[in-house]
């Protein structure tokens, strides 16, 4: 997990919830993310992001100050995504089902748009947290922290620690994978899968 630090990454401005401008502004964080997978970090700019997506500048600096706070928000997209399938993929199923579903969302949405995702794994860790990247994340902590004290799987002597372990070794397995440009999920998914159940059976 990434050490938060008392920097602050300029955040979004407020975000319209509905109507045209919460269009504009899906259309401007979408316009980053392919310039971001299609052309890397050297094409980034706020004009570019604006021409992309049909936008005065002007209007994308009316929600976003810089190109940080663009690569935030692209963040939080990304990581909100992930929450909703590890969501789906606990719901009404045992410990083994759910904790396997939490396996293959992640490396699922890893290698969904690897360009994309690899590149925002080196932003979050360059950039410092801010409240939105922590209340996502937290989010995913206490979804696999409901899972772990679920009775089929081994009891955990300390369940919020051994989450927060978990959700590392998830991350820092398929952050790497997508790093080496792997696309096989099944593959991954069985060595991500062996990594954490024996983290989780000689932690019990």
């Amino acid at each position: 997990m990434k050490e938060t630090t008392t920097s602050q990454r300029p955040r979004p401005r407020k975000m319209p919830r509905q109507g045209r401008s919460a269009e504009t502004v899906r259309a401007i964080i979408e316009a980053a993310a392919r310039i971001l997978e299609r052309d890397g970090l050297g094409a980034f700019t706020t004009n570019a992001v604006a021409e992309r997506a049909g936008v005065s500048i002007g209007s994308l600096y009316q929600y976003f100050p810089g190109k940080e706070a663009l690569i935030g928000a692209l963040i939080v997209r990304e990581t909100s995504l992930l929450i909703a399938e590890c969501e789906a993929a606990v719901a009404g199923v045992s410990g083994r089902e759910a904790l396997k579903g939490i396996i293959v969302a992640a490396v699922i949405h890893q290698l969904r748009r690897p360009a994309l995702a690899r590149l925002l794994d080196l932003e979050e860790a360059r950039l410092p947290f801010d409240e939105d990247t922590r209340r996502v994340t937290d989010r995913l902590r206490l979804i696999l922290l409901a899972v772990l004290v679920r009775a089929d799987l081994p009891k955990q002597l300390d369940p919020d620690v051994a989450a927060q372990d978990v959700l590392a070794i998830i991350k820092g397995m398929v952050d790497a994978a997508g790093e080496r440009g792997e696309q096989d999920r099944d593959a991954l998914g069985s060595r991500v899968g062996r990594a954490v159940y024996g983290y989780l059976d000689n932690a019990a």
